[in-house]
């Protein structure tokens, strides 16, 4: 299983009643995962329902922006 799925899965669980977009959102944030995992990712974890189609570009370029540490947290 991949980390950003096992991450997904985790909070998922641990959190029944937030939607798949949130779960998502918060299993990239602080990451560093590349452009391509969030897009693949996204298109298998995300309901489809948990966003509207025609922002889909903005959520992406959203949870890639979560994704990116900053430089506050960097070491």
């Amino acid at each position: 299983m991949k980390s950003l799925q096992r991450r997904f899965d985790n909070i998922t669980t641990k959190n029944p009643y937030w939607s798949s977009y949130v779960c998502f959102a918060e299993a990239v944030k602080g990451q560093n995962f590349n452009k391509q995992t969030i897009c693949r990712w996204f298109q298998k974890l995300v309901d489809k329902d948990d966003y509207a189609r025609n922002e889909k570009k903005e959520a992406l370029a959203h949870l890639q922006n979560l994704s990116t540490p900053t430089e506050d947290n960097q070491n």
